[in-house]
């Protein structure tokens, strides 16, 4: 599952990413960017087929056209590749409405033998911004406004993920960007883009556990972590107590 990520770069490094570029309106509406932990429910940036060329801001959650209820959105923020031929909720869009999905990197969460959660960030060693595989959805709420909304493909981990996590979302190659949104392509073909991305081209290192929590929202959320633990305290000579801070 790929709930948490970062996008931390500025509108003009997409652009020039992507050769794509920004209604002035929607940066006016949103001004998401950058957001150090985005989370479902959050607009953020897509490239789809329809507008290769543009940027346009959609929510996380696939809401889909024959929803009674946006909340089912909440449930949709990825589609599994096995079964996308499969559902009802992404067999169209897989058809008609992909879009690509720009990260500087996605946060995961390893279960520890203690039953305790350990927060990663995993990022690509030779790119900063990359781009996930989507697929996108308008959808008309009650006051006959359309939401348009998003949700990221995900597929078996690789070598490296499989050490954290038995997910992994769909990382698209730069050359292959574009023939996901290409209109016309068949599906087989289409399926063939998911596959794990290499493990010696990704890094992973752990992260504060603040990022759990949407509210927190700032640059320190992607520096590594380095926990913090106090030794037990001893007296001095003079009575005093030392205190000693050791790093693991």
């Amino acid at each position: 599952m790929c709930g948490r990520s970062s996008l931390s770069k500025t509108e003009k490094e997409l652009e020039e990413r992507f050769k794509s570029s920004f209604y002035s309106d929607d940066l006016i509406r949103y001004n998401p960017l950058p957001n150090y932990n985005v989370a479902p429910s959050h607009y953020h940036p897509v490239i789809t087929n329809t507008e290769p060329d543009k940027f346009r801001f959609f929510r996380w959650g696939l809401i889909p056209f024959w929803a009674k209820d946006e909340k089912i959105g909440y449930k949709m923020i990825n589609a599994r590749v096995e079964t996308l031929t499969q559902k009802p909720a992404f067999k169209t869009p897989l058809l008609k409405r992909r879009c690509i999905v720009p990260f500087d990197g996605f946060y995961e969460w390893k279960k520890e033998a203690d039953g305790s959660k350990t927060p990663y960030r995993i990022v690509l060693k030779q790119t900063e911004i990359f781009s996930l595989a989507g697929l996108w959805e308008k959808w008309k709420n009650a006051e006959g406004e359309d939401i348009y909304s998003f949700t990221v493909i995900t597929q078996a981990p690789n070598k490296l993920m499989s050490k954290i996590h038995n997910r992994m979302p769909a990382i698209l190659n730069p050359d292959e960007e574009r023939l996901w949104l290409e209109d016309g392509v068949p599906v087989e073909e289409l399926i063939k883009l998911i596959k794990p991305y290499p493990d010696a081209m990704m890094d992973a290192y752990t992260v504060s556990s603040r990022v759990g929590n949407v509210r927190n929202n700032d640059a320190s959320l992607i520096e590594p972590y380095t926990k913090i633990v106090e030794a037990p305290k001893k007296k001095t000579d003079e009575g005093d107590m030392n205190r000693h801070t050791l790093f693991d």
